[in-house]
């Protein structure tokens, strides 16, 4: 399909891969190098640079742009890319910049909304699930986990964890690894409770919220170190998927976990 007579205000490049039943709006820009996925919408103005990779039914809304360069002095024009998976909507003003030699790539996962003003930076990887709120700021290298919520206006610093099912208080300064099923807020940055609304709507069962909340009580209010609380939760505490998830986070960490707040 000839999508320049589509859309003759468009600058689409003859070798970017565009699937079927894309739609394209006017004054967008796709470099070569690009691969976009049938079905998605690339709204006017949205510029999609090489490397992109975006997935089916994706919606890239005005003024986005999708797979720049790094802002990285390190890079040096290596050949990277930035993916997108299915269903993904990248609104107003998003920035995604692909990765460097470092990754290889930056990824956000499928059914993701990244609002307005958000910015992705170089070998970041996003899971399935997340929501941004507007004009959250992720450093290079931040690995977000599966269904995790971050409140508008965050800052994330580089390499920094957050596990899967977080709920991140908006305009929190995040500097230390976000262990997953946790509310994370105040200033600073403390652990605030399970996420247990989240998990609900997430089909948890009452058993394994309880399960989650007794590993966090080791961690944050036994008053041990975080070498100890993990021997304390091996040795007297059920082994369950959750903790499992848990305690290999924790143990992953580099930068540490956030504190515990006044409980």
């Amino acid at each position: 399909m000839d999508y320049k007579k589509l859309q003759p205000l468009a600058s689409i490049h003859p070798d970017a891969k565009i699937g079927d039943g894309v739609k394209i709006g006017p004054f967008v820009t796709i470099d070569s190098n690009v691969e976009i996925g049938e079905g998605a919408i690339i709204d006017s103005n949205a510029v999609i640079r090489s490397g992109a990779r975006i997935g089916k039914n994706c919606h890239i809304h005005s003024g986005a742009v999708v797979s720049d360069i790094p802002q990285d002095l390190k890079f040096k024009g290596e050949d990277t890319i930035a993916i997108i998976g299915d269903n993904t909507s990248i609104r107003e003003f998003a920035t995604i910049h692909r990765g460097t030699a470092s990754k290889g790539k930056t990824v956000i996962g499928s059914n993701c909304l990244i609002m307005a003003y958000c910015h992705v930076a170089h070998d970041v990887v996003i899971g399935n699930h997340v929501i941004m709120s507007n004009a959250v700021q992720l450093a290079g290298e931040v690995v977000v986990g599966d269904w995790a919520v971050l409140g508008g206006g965050s800052l994330v610093h580089q390499f920094s964890l957050i596990g899967e099912h977080v709920m991140l208080q908006g305009g929190s300064h995040v500097s230390k690894d976000i262990p997953p099923y946790v509310l994370a807020g105040r200033n600073p940055l403390t652990y605030s409770g399970v996420n247990s609304v989240g998990l609900h709507r997430r089909g948890f069962t009452e058993e394994q919220i309880n399960d989650i909340q007794a590993v966090y009580r080791v961690i944050y209010l036994s008053r041990l170190n975080t070498r100890d609380a993990l021997a304390k939760i091996d040795d007297e505490l059920k082994p369950t998927p959750e903790r499992d998830v848990i305690t290999r986070f924790i143990r992953s960490s580099k930068r540490g976990i956030i504190r515990g707040g006044l409980l």
